[in-house]
């Protein structure tokens, strides 16, 4: 990695959907799905599905800085699912379909947490904002037929919006 590259963690549902989101931005250099934010110690996608582990299904973004601002990713996030809903996406039930924010360090926290502030206080939602802001811990990548899964079989399925997508 470069000087100027960083990486974002962020959990909206179905990872499929949420990582061709991020992928269409300019300034996102790479994308991974995997999942975090469990106890399991090795999980797998039916471990994860099963509600056996605890871990969200999550994109790891790994962006340019000089090009793209973790603030524009947070912007990207609030648009591509509704942050209102506790472990849900649309259809999509269980707790590894949970919005949240994995953050790296304290700079993503504060504005992770001003980001989620100002959601709230805008009207924009029905709800109050249910999206959790956690420190990352181990990042497990999904299987290699997770990754790029739009891109490899076409069309979509999972139940991120596609209101306001940038």
């Amino acid at each position: 990695m470069t000087q100027t590259q960083q990486i974002g963690y962020f959990a909206a549902g179905c990872f499929w959907g949420v990582e061709q989101a991020f992928r269409e931005l300019d300034g996102v250099l790479e994308t991974e799905v995997g999942y975090t934010g469990g106890t399991s110690t090795a999980p797998s996608y039916e471990e994860v599905c099963g509600k056996q582990s605890g871990h969200a299904e999550a994109v790891k973004v790994v962006f340019d800085a000089d090009r793209i601002s973790y603030q524009a990713l947070l912007d990207q996030f609030w648009t591509i699912h509704d942050p209102t809903q506790i472990n849900r996406q649309g259809p999509d039930i269980g707790d590894q379909y949970r919005s949240e924010i994995f953050t790296v360090d304290d700079t993503q926290t504060a504005l992770a947490t001003a980001s989620k502030a100002a959601q709230d206080a805008s009207g924009n939602h029905s709800a109050p904002i249910a999206t959790l802001i956690t420190p990352l811990g181990k990042w497990w990548v999904a299987e290699d037929y997770h990754q790029q899964y739009f891109e490899k079989r076409g069309g979509g399925a999972c139940a991120i919006s596609v209101r306001n997508r940038a």
